[in-house]
């Protein structure tokens, strides 16, 4: 038995943080803390109505080039306007770019936002998974970020008791790059709230013609490290973990001051639930579905990744990001200051163009699109004007999000740009205004106060309002 009681190290309740630890599981996943417990219950009691259960955000990391996808202007200069062509969308009178046609053909299924703007330069997604826009953007994630969507689902404990709250693939963004970029973490509340990470082995066909900006596709699957060997527990393993529940319900009993003490034994029920069950890992097993619905995706890395995240909603996590990523000299992703047109019209539209229809069918078909959320942005657009590269430079200014699924107004256009699509004339959203909107939907109160390690107060939005005017 794990003898978590009597130590001079243990925590106020009685109980060894280090043996918790050691246990292997109820800090898994995150916020399985008792003080984390107790706060998140009491602080839902006055969460608005849940509109979703599960997020897919797809993360076009490096700045997608918006007027050259969502917010075309064929009347402007060549060198503001590009190479490129509009053609209409099933939305009378929006019309997108000509290597997007099966985006097109579902833009009256989605709520597309004209007017992200922001000041933080950095390619990382820190700004649009958790609101926060000040501080350094070159440094990596730091423990005093901001938490993440992510991190918050755990804390208040959303989604099935059995699977992770958030999932991260096919990487942790910067991977690629031996870094690791702001966004998909716990922040000031802890690496317990980490999102479950995947990890990748991708291979590529070729060598690039030219670095960063001759993109080839990383082929392969993510999977979850060292995930197999949980499924060969022990019985004295079971036991032992099953006694350490044990004693925290004895613990927990002790902590009646809180209103909150009598839903502690779901959370306990969540925490040895995740220890023992398969669902996360039959998730990542895409050998259960068709050939069919895997070359609908795409059998490279992302159409993998974007197949297990629908995998991972079925399941019931709650929010899970699939970051299209920087693999050292293969591809700059969406970061491009060279070649811009070439890598657009030949790698990552007709990428994007496959994936996005490729999942909003599929989760229609199996009647998950009205309870999920699609969210489709990156970190920040592009500039106006051409360089002398035919590349575009960084935009903070001014971007997109394309939104899809439940709680939103479809065929829906919000804000509009100037003629250049430079800054916004109408309508101008702050990333913590589209954070505030997801906590909205997953019933999620986004002026739920947190405190970082110091003890100063945040919301969990960084402030930000709902947008009214998406919301059906």
């Amino acid at each position: 038995m794990l003898n978590l009681l009597r130590r001079p190290d243990s925590l106020s309740c009685g109980l060894n943080r280090r043996e918790l630890l050691r246990a292997g599981g109820l800090s898994l996943f995150g916020g399985m803390t008792v003080p984390g417990l107790l706060h998140a219950a009491e602080r839902q009691e006055h969460a608005p109505p849940a509109r979703i259960k599960s997020v897919i955000l797809f993360n076009l990391l490096g700045g997608p080039s918006h007027m050259d996808m969502f917010d075309m202007k064929p009347n402007a200069p060549v060198e503001i306007r590009g190479e490129f062509k509009p053609i209409d969308s099933s939305v009378p009178g929006l019309q997108v770019c000509e290597h997007l046609p099966s985006i097109a053909r579902l833009m009256h299924k989605a709520t597309l936002i004209r007017t992200i703007s922001h000041t933080y330069n950095s390619h990382d997604p820190l700004p649009i998974m958790t609101g926060q826009t000040e501080g350094n953007p070159q440094l990596p994630a730091q423990p005093t970020d901001q938490p993440d969507i992510g991190a918050i689902c755990q804390l208040v404990g959303k989604g099935s008791p059995s699977v992770p709250g958030a999932v991260c693939l096919p990487c942790y963004p910067g991977y690629g790059e031996n870094g690791r970029r702001g966004g998909p973490y716990g922040g000031f509340l802890g690496s317990q709230y980490d999102p479950l990470f995947s990890v990748c082995d991708p291979k590529f066909a070729r060598e690039p013609k030219v670095n960063h900006y001759d993109p080839v596709m990383p082929e392969g699957v993510p999977y979850l490290a060292g995930m197999d060997s949980q499924s060969d527990m022990t019985a004295n393993r079971f036991g032992a973990r099953k006694s350490l529940l044990d004693q925290l319900d004895v613990e927990f009993k002790r902590l009646n001051q809180s209103p909150a003490q009598d839903r502690l034994q779901s959370f306990q029920r969540r925490a040895f639930d995740m220890l023992t069950s398969s669902k996360t890992r039959d998730a990542f097993d895409i050998s259960q579905e068709s050939d069919e619905m895997r070359d609908k995706y795409g059998r490279n890395l992302y159409g993998s990744s974007l197949l297990i995240a629908r995998r991972l909603v079925e399941v019931g996590v709650p929010f899970i990001s699939v970051h299209q990523e920087i693999f050292r000299h293969y591809g700059h992703a969406y970061d491009m200051h060279s070649n811009n047109f070439g890598m657009l019209k030949n790698h990552n539209l007709p990428l994007l163009d496959r994936l996005y229809s490729a999942l909003i069918q599929d989760l229609e078909d199996r009647g998950l699109l009205d309870t999920t959320l699609v969210i489709v942005m990156g970190e920040m657009g592009r500039s106006p004007r051409v360089n002398g590269s035919a590349g575009r430079e960084h935009w903070p200014q001014c971007g997109f999000s394309l939104l899809t699924g439940g709680g939103l107004k479809p065929g829906y256009v919000h804000g509009a740009t100037d003629k250049d699509a430079g800054y916004p004339t109408s309508d101008p959203v702050h990333p913590s205004e589209l954070v505030a909107t997801v906590y909205h939907l997953l019933g999620i109160d986004p002026h739920m106060e947190i405190h970082d390690r110091v003890g100063r107060p945040y919301t969990i939005s960084r402030g930000g309002e709902p947008i009214d005017g998406i919301l059906a």
